[in-house]
């Protein structure tokens, strides 16, 4: 079962429908009733590095989808556009407009004279994403960083990694101390 309504980089489906619950929380809650039934969670959205591809995990998913990661690849499709210096691959979420516009599925339904895309409430947006380059040099580093997490995790497996898990509330000052802090970043 995929596990996640609007946690992605390109997702408003939160703020267009009112509905959706933080991603790790869905994630433990869903995995919970899932595996009563032995039925895999796969996370989908939210995964923005490799220590979110291990809480995800840790939290129950047996398997992650990595939508803005990858996005931005020299494999993945879209063109690649130069803002202020800096290349970006523009990536559009499944519920946008643009999306909706480009199937052809999608163009006339029930007959209407106007395409039923005229009529849609996008739930995505069309965005530029930072280029990564190649996605082997993406997948390294997330592969590095999840067998770093397995090991503080005390874990060689996923399924320790969960049993292993333990969350705990963090305060916004603890999360400015998780990243680097009080130096010019080169």
């Amino acid at each position: 079962v995929k596990v996640g309504v609007g946690p992605g980089s390109i997702c408003i489906t939160r703020i267009v429908t009112g509905f959706g619950v933080p991603q790790l929380t869905a994630i433990v809650e869903c995995a919970q009733v899932a595996r009563e039934y032995g039925v895999p969670i796969i996370a989908d959205g939210g995964i923005r590095n490799s220590g979110d591809l291990v809480k995800a995990l840790a939290a129950g998913a047996c398997s992650v989808m990595l939508g803005s990661l990858l996005a931005g690849t020299r494999e993945s499709p879209g063109v690649v556009i130069t803002r202020n210096g800096r290349r970006y691959k523009v990536s559009r979420g499944m519920a946008s407009l643009g999306a909706a516009m480009s199937r052809p599925d999608r163009q006339y339904e029930n007959g209407d004279d106007d395409p039923a895309w005229t009529r849609m409430v996008a739930e995505g947006v069309e965005a530029a994403v930072p280029y990564r380059g190649s996605v082997n040099d993406v997948l390294h580093e997330l592969i590095g960083g999840l067998r770093s997490g397995l090991s503080y995790g005390g874990a060689m497996t996923i399924e320790e990694l969960q049993a292993n898990a333990e969350f705990v509330p963090i305060t916004w000052a603890g999360l400015r101390e998780s990243k680097p802090h009080d130096v010019e970043v080169l």
